[in-house]
């Protein structure tokens, strides 16, 4: 059986919950959730990520984490955590297109993703999930 994917509304559902529960419990506490594999942020086949404007700072895939925000590129040379960062910051919010290698696939060649990225100016972090289509 294939897995559920996850659709638009859950990630910006899922990034909503997430900045809901830094602003209750705090960035810390909330890091660790989005670093669970198994924990509530990570779901069918999507999951949060948080960011700021230099780093990777909570992802579920561990090797991620720490990564710089400015120099992850894909495979077509988007900065697009740039893109994700300077969208959010003049928006709030909004969805960057971008490729990526789905490593729930079997397809080890990027693919077409989309996601949602919020921005939590109180933390001066950024929230993100996304989707491929």
């Amino acid at each position: 059986m294939a897995e559920e994917k996850a659709v638009k509304a859950e990630c910006i559902e899922k990034c909503r919950e997430a900045a809901k529960q830094i602003k209750e419990i705090g960035l810390d506490a909330v890091l660790k959730k989005l670093s669970d594999k198994d924990g509530e942020f990570v779901w069918k086949d999507s999951y949060v990520f948080c960011f700021n404007d230099t780093k990777i700072l909570a992802h579920p895939v561990s090797l991620i984490v720490g990564m710089s925000t400015s120099t992850i590129r894909d495979s077509n040379g988007l900065l697009y955590m740039k893109e994700m960062i300077d969208l959010a910051t003049a928006k709030g919010d909004g969805w960057v297109n971008y490729m990526y290698v789905n490593r729930k696939s079997s397809d080890p060649n990027p693919q077409p993703k989309t996601s949602y990225v919020l921005h939590v100016p109180e933390e001066q972090v950024f929230l993100g999930a996304g989707i491929f289509e």
